[in-house]
């Protein structure tokens, strides 16, 4: 058993006694002197020309102090796109500039055109309704087949809607196309990934300092990598040089995806903070936040599947067009493509894969990664075709996935879809999950629901992710402009307790307990010793933040190699201590000892020692205990799992319930099981509220008709039942020194397929000739294909 503390161990999240006692500090907790506020004009049609911007009687308001238009960032850059993307031919892909302020156009309902600056919010917002602004409504492009087809343009200079037809693996496209054209039995499924919206509990929130005497700013902002964000306002937004602005995420109330990206309005604060000489503040609302905050999903797809009359799998096939709505954010070219497309493969051996992926300019909130970013959209279009096809063939659906997994002795496994898996045991997965679902007790619950009136129906789902994209010398040639590291440094101080900073940023993470527990691990020391130091970017190493389930593999890895530097040292300054040789000097539960002896001196006393060095050989040894280093994965990792769940239909309404659910997962070595099971549950219930409730929808003007929780049905707890969560199967990753994969979008990419999956064999099972049903399967759509 672990030691109290240390890793496979499951102490409480130490972050949660702030967050439970109301002592969580947040961006929009942080009150400064002689602050103001914010408030931005926006756009209530999708697609409009500006005309003109009368800004004189917002001016003359009480407590107005500034005003900012499009026309006053004309000069400056940009926010850009993180990652290049080539069309099929080549043709770089179209990336127009996304302004701080709409300028010469609005593109989207919520797109920014104007900002105030004053005393009080009030002041600001009543000052915003005083602007006059001239827009002339153009045709909306909400349709992406449309818009691919029209002549209204979303971006004129561009001359298209297209901004990449992007094919991979281009060279395995005629043979994936000879291996369907012969097949025996081909499946093919058009579905849709609907679009959603994050919501996290935290509406974002900036507030922006300058510092006339040393020409420096301070950003305080709800960012999930406040590196990343200094980086871009520095590199290609404002052009302020990094080392005189400071980005600091303090805690932030979850994020999804939506808060990795770079926002206007950081922008804009920082802006008029230097031109007012005062801080600015300004924090979205709700309804801004549906209308700013980037959506995910929303692809539409053709999903072919060629099989042996067996079930072998020979060759899949997709088309995708991918919604990128009005403007690049910064992950949005890599979601649809290297997120998604290089896991169409699955977990299966299918020697054929190609894919094809259209992204598509819209008049629409920007789309970009939101929980499991491309690649719960490629489980959802793999598993559910899977499914199609067992039940043409009159195969068992666990039957089917079975015949064509890896298994565990053909790693290293190149995939059809261009990753190497390294390690996994999809058949173990499945072991494990039907000895937890009790499958041959479903006959029995399925004659009770029918008892009741209620058709029950069983689905299942095995998924494979790639997590903590990397290296950064492979993602630098697909096209990524940033290197994809961590970073961190271990400061350990002369009373022996340590500060770990990090580039890694914790909003719902652990951080804060779990990276302690490896230190503490390490070092055999208590936990609790350990502190851990994030989201500023004055403190913390260059890290590239947290997203893709990457802060263990990639951060925590960091941590690792940091601390093994630590423990090189301090052996160099016990073997001094103890007047020894170095290569004598173990390590064990916090002593440093001279083996076959029982010579011994303390990690703290070590510690202090190191601050002291009165009789260190000083060109040997130098003083101070202190180490940072550089994480750069050698590839992905590949978390694994197979889900199961029941859900009754009521004929009479079309009311889905998820009765059970189970997911078994793989994620290699586990620090802290509590937590892998929290984030597992946190993801299974936005995975099921994507599945039967949750859709973002457009009007064909391009008003968004779910802009509210009137609209926008978001899971509560009588909407998800008692998961059972087991990640008892085990296969460590081999090429990170914890062994660990990624955890935290799990969930959210097995469970969508796994319920409507249910909800098809449920229908099937009341004789409804039901094939499929886009997601949510909400009532209205259950019902309808009921009565045909």
């Amino acid at each position: 058993m672990p030691k109290d503390g240390g890793i496979g161990a499951s102490p409480k999240r130490r972050e949660d006694v702030r967050f439970l006692t109301g002592n969580g500090k947040y961006t929009d907790d942080i009150n400064m002197v002689g602050q103001t506020f914010a408030a931005f004009a926006r756009s209530d049609v999708a697609n409009g020309r500006i005309k003109s911007i009368d800004t004189s009687a917002a001016e003359a308001m009480p407590g107005v102090l500034a005003v900012f238009t499009g026309e006053d960032f004309v000069e400056v850059g940009g926010n850009p796109a993180g990652w290049l993307i080539n069309s099929r031919d080549g043709e770089p892909m179209k990336e127009p500039k996304r302004p701080v302020l709409a300028h010469g156009k609005v593109r989207h309902v919520g797109d920014a055109y104007a900002a105030v600056i004053a005393e009080t919010a009030e002041q600001a917002r009543d000052a915003v309704e005083a602007l006059d602004a001239d827009i002339e409504e153009l045709p909306a492009v909400v349709d992406m087949a449309a818009a691919l087809a029209g002549s209204e343009l979303v971006h004129d200079e561009i001359e298209t809607n297209q901004c990449f037809d992007w094919g991979w693996i281009e060279d395995n496209r005629e043979a994936t196309d000879a291996a369907i054209k012969a097949a025996p039995h081909v499946t093919t499924l058009e579905l849709v990934n609907n679009r959603l919206v994050a919501n996290p509990m935290e509406p974002r929130s900036s507030s922006a300092v300058y510092d006339a005497s040393s020409d420096s700013y301070t950003l305080y902002t709800t960012s999930q990598n406040p590196h990343l964000t200094r980086l871009l306002i520095s590199a290609f937004v404002l052009g302020i040089p990094e080392n005189k602005l400071t980005v600091i995420a303090p805690d932030v109330g979850g994020g999804f995806g939506s808060k990795i990206y770079h926002y206007g309005e950081e922008a804009l604060v920082l802006a008029a903070a230097k031109k007012i000489g005062r801080p600015v503040r300004w924090t979205s609302t709700r309804s801004e936040a549906f209308l700013t905050d980037c959506h995910g999903r929303d692809h539409v797809t053709k999903i072919e599947l060629a099989c042996e009359k067996d079930g072998t799998f020979i060759a899949f096939r997709t088309e995708t067009m991918a919604n990128v709505g009005a403007y690049l954010s910064n992950f949005s070219t890599a979601t649809p493509t290297f997120l998604h497309g290089t896991l169409m493969a699955g977990n299966y051996t299918v020697p054929n894969v190609y894919v094809n992926v259209k992204a598509v300019f819209t008049n629409t909130v920007p789309v970009d990664a939101y929980r499991g970013a491309g690649r719960p959209e490629a489980t959802y279009s793999i598993e559910r075709v899977i499914d199609m096809a067992a039940r043409e063939l009159g195969m068992d659906p666990l039957e089917i996935r079975r015949k064509n997994f890896v298994k565990p002795d053909q790693y290293p496994f190149a995939s059809a879809a261009g990753l190497e898996y390294d390690t996994g045991n999809y058949d173990a997965l499945v072991d494990r999950l039907e000895e937890i679902i009790d499958r041959p007790g479903f006959a029995a619950r399925r004659a009770a629901s029918e008892a009741k009136g209620k058709l029950r129906g069983f689905g299942v789902n095995a998924y494979i992710e790639a997590c903590g994209i990397a290296p950064s010398n492979l993602v630098g040639i697909l096209g990524s402009r940033v290197g994809l590291y961590d970073a961190a440094t271990v400061r350990v101080n002369a009373t022996g307790n340590l500060s770990v900073m990090v580039g890694a940023h914790s909003h719902g993470q652990g951080h804060e307990t779990v990276f302690p527990q490896v230190v503490a691990e390490m070092l055999g020391i208590d936990a609790s010793s350990v502190d851990i130091v994030h989201g500023d970017t004055s403190k913390i190493p260059f890290g590239m933040g947290t997203y893709g389930s990457r802060s263990l593999a990639v951060g925590g890895s960091a941590v690792v190699r940091a601390t093994e530097k630590i423990i090189n040292k301090a052996r160099k300054i016990a073997a001094h201590m103890l007047e020894a040789s170095e290569a004598d000097i173990e390590l064990k539960d916090g002593q440093f000892s001279v083996a076959g002896t029982d010579k011994s001196v303390s990690f703290g006393e070590v510690a202090l020692k190191a601050y002291i060095p009165h009789e260190f050989p000083l060109e040997d040894i130098e003083p101070g205990l202190e180490e940072t280093a550089f994480y750069d994965p050698a590839n992905f990792t590949y978390p694994s799992g197979a889900y199961a769940c029941e859900v009754e239909v009521d004929p009479e309404t079309g009311k889905v319930t998820v009765e059970r659910f189970a997911a078994v997962d793989d994620f290699g070595n586990v620090i802290n099981p509590m937590i892998v099971s929290g984030q597992v549950q946190g993801g299974l219930g936005q995975g099921i509220g994507q599945a039967l409730l949750e859709n973002s929808t457009y009007d064909e003007n391009g008003q968004l008709l779910s802009a509210s929780y009137m609209d926008y049905a978001m899971p509560r707890a009588a909407d998800v039942p008692f998961f059972e969560v087991d990640h008892s199967c085990v296969t460590p990753c081999t090429h990170n020194p914890l062994g660990v994969k990624g955890c935290g979008e799990a969930g959210a990419i097995g469970s969508p397929p796994t319920v409507v999956n249910a909800v098809v064999d449920a229908l099937q099972s009341g004789g409804h000739n039901v094939t499929h049903l886009d997601m949510p399967v909400s009532p209205g759509r259950v019902w309808a294909a009921m009565q045909g």
